[in-house]
Formats: structure tokens, sequence, C-alpha cells
């Protein structure tokens, strides 16, 4: 894995944030297909299948790589932004709903890994290794989409994550933290992650809070996330075709809060 180009960034807007990220000549930042909201001029652009951390990587791996993000729904190529210009250029980035911008320096956390929920990845200075992880716990396996199929970021350099609506950042020391499935964000790698039961059948049923809740334990941080896309979708159309919708989950409509 190559050393990640060392970018400047600036965190703009307040309740829909945007990162804007200043590259010097020939610095790039890799980023989901589709997060660019604009460019300056000497900026160019290049989709391309990998995020480029391994410059020698085979065709097979690339393939493997490409077809691991399908699990995730994400596009199975990320863009490349460049500047190829004599002088400093801005590229910013806008995440598909609103939310809040987590700018995280890998070189802070154990291990230079962070694991963020399949969604959560905008964008990264080059060098960065975004692949998935899947979580073997069984609770995980059984809701799918919340918790089981996760992204690993790996790397030195900078690294952005959305969340919806407002971000909480905790710090467990030997702690056990419950957390609603969707609002879980992402978490350093050594934090054991894993989706149990809430409760008796009758708090299940009737205690409004789901079947399921994420369950965070060990040593290290945490972000969590207030407003997940389910919630909001179901805020804003709570009696439309999607206001079941729970990011893939296997169990669908049982989750539905």
């Amino acid at each position: 894995m190559s050393k990640s180009h060392v970018i400047d960034y600036q965190i703009k807007g307040e309740s829909i944030q945007i990162v804007e990220v200043e590259l010097d000549p020939m610095e790039t930042v890799i980023a989901e297909a589709g997060a660019m909201l604009y460019m300056e001029d000497g900026i160019t652009f290049e989709a391309k299948m990998g995020d480029g951390s391994n410059p020698n990587q085979g065709l097979f791996d690339k393939l493997l790589s490409a077809g691991s993000r399908i699990l995730t729904g994400e596009s199975i190529f990320m863009t490349h932004f460049t500047n190829r210009g004599n002088r400093r250029a801005k590229v910013a980035f806008s995440a598909p709903y609103p939310g809040t911008v987590i700018p995280i320096d890998l070189a802070q956390s154990p291990s230079n890994e962070l694991i963020v929920q399949k969604d959560g990845f905008l964008c990264a200075a080059y060098g960065t290794k975004v692949s998935i992880t899947f979580n073997k716990k069984i609770g995980s396996g059984l809701v799918g989409g919340e918790g089981f199929i996760l992204q690993k970021l790996q790397g030195d350099g900078k690294a952005f994550v959305h969340a919806g609506g407002t971000v909480i950042e905790r710090t467990l020391n030997n702690e056990t933290l419950r957390v609603d499935t969707g609002c879980v964000v992402a978490f350093e790698s050594h934090i054991d992650f894993d989706v149990q039961t809430s409760g008796g059948l009758r708090s299940m049923i009737f205690g409004g809070e789901g079947i399921f809740l994420a369950t965070l334990r060990g040593t290290g941080k945490v972000w969590l996330q207030s407003m997940p896309i389910r919630k909001l979708i179901q805020a804003l159309a709570p009696y439309g075709g999607n206001s079941g919708k729970e990011g893939g989950s296997l169990l669908g409509s049982l989750l539905e809060r």
C-alpha cells in the first residue's frame, strides 16, 4: 500500500455539508462515483477499477475488488481526481443525502484502519485502500445490510465519511455501547461489533426500538449518526413505497420502525 498523498481540506455548510479538497500539482483524491460537486481549472478526473493504493495490482485482483464493491451497492469504479495544473486547485464533494461530513486522519487511528458502514465512504487521499469486510458474527448476518457487509479504510492519510443528521463521536474505554443498528457510521477496527436482539419479545414488538441493536465493545472511537437514510425516508414519506427501506437488510420489513 503506497503512502497517502497529503491533502488540505475545508468542511463547508452546516446541516448539509460538503468537503472542499485543495490539491497541490499532481496530488490526487479518490471518491465514490457521482460524489463530485465542483472542481477548479487544472483538475482532471478518471474512473478507475480500484482505489490505486496498490499500483502493481493485477487485472484479477482488480476484478475481485470490483466484484466485492457490488456487494456494498456501490459502483465498481472509483473516480480519481488529479491536479494536473501548475498551481493549487480545489475539488469539492457532497453526499447523496443531507448530513455531516466527518474528517478522519487514518494515521491517528490504531493499525491505520477504520471500519465504515457500507454507504458511508465519501472520499480520501490517494493511497488509501478501500475494501469490504464481512462481520462474522451470527447476529450481524441476520440483518445483512445493517452490519454484515462493511467497508474497511486503510492508510495514513485523510479520509472523509458521510453521516446523516448530527454526528456523535464517542470514545469507549473498555465499555459497551448499544445503538440502533442504522445509526453506526464508523468505528476503529479493534472495536468488537455485533448485532443482537434488543430484549424480550414484548419489548421487541411493542417497544418501538426495533428487533435488533448494534453492540460496540472495547476501547477506541466510534462515530454515530442521528438520522440514517432509513429514518429520513420514513420521515419524508411514511406511507410511500420506500418507507420500509432498510439498507438491503435480509429481514426487510420486519425491522421497519
